[in-house]
């Protein structure tokens, strides 16, 4: 039986963009890595790459090791002879190989002719992986002597920095190819989800196509323009990029050949001819300069001016519900699982949230609705609702307003801010940092509406537990500093006191406080986390207190609660350092309480936070009294206030509940009296 443990050389073929940020990431993983390639040249500069790469992580501290001993871990080898023949040094590297990834050009025969090479040369126990993003697996292995050995693993750009990594099943690769594959990439660091058929575009690509692909047919039919469905996208979806803005950021020619390769193998659509015009002048985007937006600077992004105002009058659904049709499909044939479709958009997309949670919140008949419509307009049968679309609404499945779709939910109730999204769902409520496009960057305007907030739900009976957490990549990623340039010393520490304040409040709160840690939670982010209760994070999430490397300390708290969950030294060091930190590490020091997927972490949270709900919430809140301000007291102090809360409470309704539900055998239900 193979198993990852195995593993011991890992062979990347291909050092480009893709090949050497793979390298890269298996040999901080602590893996010995060849990486092959067809000069001297390419190779030299992959490595040139990969250790400014690596430097700039070890500036952020990101990195365990020193770069030099992770560069010693990388060796090279030339794969073409001057011949076009393939080299016994390759060969040889081939034969020591316990697991390759090919990573060259997107070409059939190409692939075909290496996997057809590393077949003959790789030991009986190698797997040969692809990181091909459009081409089918099946037709790779089929080059092979052992197709049950060869998979997909499709990481996405720039590898280091990507967390998502689609692993692919051809038809005949085996299940336990796909879990060793599957447990390589978590040791890698990435989050894995697995595309059970080999279809053209996996997962991510297929969905992000459609969004593509119907925000341009948008443009071409004169219903929008580019800044106008970029704005709705950004601002009323909180998508990090619009889908012109991506499509120049990333290449349109990388779209334009991705989606020509998955329609000529089957995938149902009719392109956008805006993508073929751009692609045919040559205006591809940041690297020409010129795409859907200019970039003065050729190769250099530079954000383009997308008014918020702009996308007021557009739709994001229809642009999105080709997406979730998509998505869908994907489902129901048992391509992938809900979560991992949900994971992969999020962390291969960056979406703040799944698309098929999209398709609840937006209600699943709306979805129906929309599709059918653009059937209507166009007549392309590629909008025909897909079956298990139409089987949710004739079952009454319309997502969040009817308490269950893709996802089960509760009552639930939201309220919109400027800078906060209020989702009350009794017991709990969830108050989401929602300027995703800022990294939930903190604000004055969000200090206040987080202060009215917490007061308002302080007074609402039918919440038991309040969960503070960030839509997009971060929780926050520390105060908004341009809304503090050139601002007087006395203003800034009357800011700092004033955050201090709100902190205060919501470490004595009298609910249960639970911070659900989604990504970056640095500076202010970092001393609002350190305010609550608890402190969940998902393995994404990155922690610390940046503000050193600005110039100055943090200023709402963090050199005094920090010190006091992971204790002094380590403190300094966060502190001193400016670095960040990994949510495993913060879970060692004790800074966070629990780390989970991504994928689990609402779902963790709310098991939590429904678990606390079910206690009686004055006992609840007379313990956090006692707790909160036995640690800042001496232990005489703290003795006397627990024993006159504990007397207190005797004079409750609950004790009476608690004591009679216990002497009954039966449930208690506290009332909160």
């Amino acid at each position: 039986m193979a198993s990852v443990d195995r593993i011991r050389r890992i062979t990347v073929v291909g050092a480009g963009t893709m090949g050497h940020g793979i390298a890269e990431v298996a040999a901080i993983a602590g893996y010995e890595v060849w990486l092959a390639d067809i000069s001297e040249d390419i190779l030299r500069n992959a490595l040139k790459r990969i250790r400014w790469s690596l430097d700039k992580l070890y500036e952020k501290g990101q990195l365990r090791e020193h770069p030099d001993k992770i560069m010693e871990r990388i060796k090279t080898v030339v794969s073409v002879d001057k011949n076009g023949g393939y080299t016994e040094d390759f060969a040889r590297v081939l034969s020591e190989t316990d697991f390759m990834i090919e990573a060259i050009p997107e070409k059939l025969e190409l692939k075909q002719q290496l996997f057809r090479f590393a077949d003959e040369k790789a030991p009986e126990h190698a797997i040969l992986a692809t990181n091909t993003s459009s081409l089918p697996i099946t037709e790779i292995a089929a080059a092979t002597k052992r197709p049950e050995r060869v998979v997909g693993m499709h990481f996405f750009n720039p590898p280091p920095l990507m967390p998502l990594v689609e692993v692919i099943k051809g038809e005949k690769t085996s299940d336990e190819t796909v879990r060793v594959t599957v447990e390589l990439a978590k040791r890698f660091g990435k989050q894995p989800v697995v595309v059970n058929k080999d279809v053209p575009g996996f997962i991510v690509n297929r969905i992000l196509a459609r969004v593509l692909n119907e925000a341009c047919h948008m443009v071409a039919r004169g219903e929008a323009s580019v800044v106008e469905v970029d704005s709705a996208l950004k601002y009323k979806l909180g998508l990090p990029m619009g889908a012109f803005e991506l499509a120049d950021y990333s290449g349109i020619d990388v779209f334009y050949y991705v989606f020509q390769a998955m329609a000529q193998r089957g995938f149902r659509a009719h392109p956008c001819p805006l993508f073929k015009e751009k692609f045919e002048k040559g205006e591809l985007g940041v690297k020409t300069g010129k795409g859907f937006y200019e970039y003065p600077v050729p190769g250099k992004y530079q954000r383009p001016n997308i008014p918020k105002e702009a996308g007021e009058k557009v739709d994001p659904l229809l642009i999105l519900a080709p997406g979730i049709n998509e998505a869908a499909y994907l489902l129901r044939e048992g391509i992938a699982t809900r979560d991992d479709i949900d994971k992969a958009v999020k962390l291969g997309l960056g979406y703040p949230k799944g698309i098929l949670e999209y398709a609840d919140e937006f209600g699943i008949d709306k979805v129906v609705e929309a599709l059918e419509k653009l059937k209507q307009k166009t007549g392309w049968e590629e909008y025909e609702p897909d079956p298990l679309l139409k089987q949710m609404v004739q079952d009454g499945r319309l997502g969040v307003k009817t308490g269950k779709g893709f996802y089960e939910y509760g009552a639930v109730e939201q309220q919109q801010k400027n800078t906060l999204l209020i989702r009350i769902e009794p017991p709990i409520a969830w108050i989401v940092l929602n300027r995703p496009s800022k990294l939930n960057a903190i604000s004055p305007e969000m200090l206040r509406e987080l202060s009215e907030a917490l007061d308002e739900l302080e007074e609402d009976e039918r919440i038991r537990v309040v969960v503070l957490t960030g839509s997009g990549r971060a929780f926050s990623a520390g105060a908004d500093v341009t809304a503090f340039m050139g601002i007087s010393p006395v203003k800034a520490m009357m800011y700092s006191r004033r955050f201090q304040e709100i902190l205060f409040k919501l470490e004595y709160y009298t609910k249960p406080v639970i911070a659900a840690l989604n990504g970056y939670t640095l500076g202010g982010g970092l001393e609002l986390a350190m305010a609550a209760d608890f402190r969940i994070a998902s393995e994404t999430a990155m922690l610390g207190q940046p503000e050193i490397n600005l110039g100055f300390i943090p200023g709402a708290g963090g050199t005094q609660r920090l010190p006091r969950l992971i204790g002094r030294s380590r403190a300094k060091e966060l502190i001193y350092t400016g670095d960040m930190i990994p949510a495993s590490e913060a879970a060692k020091l004790g800074l966070v309480d629990r780390v989970v997927p991504p994928e689990r972490l609402e779902q963790d949270v709310r098991q939590l936070a429904l678990k606390l709900a079910e206690k009686p919430p004055l006992a609840v809140m007379a313990a956090k009294y006692a707790v909160q301000i036995g640690m800042e007291t001496n232990i005489w102090t703290g003795m006397a206030l627990e024993s006159s809360l504990f007397g207190l409470l005797f004079s409750t309704d609950d004790v009476v509940e608690g004591v009679t539900a216990f002497l009954e055998k039966r449930k208690p239900k506290f009332k909160g009296r």
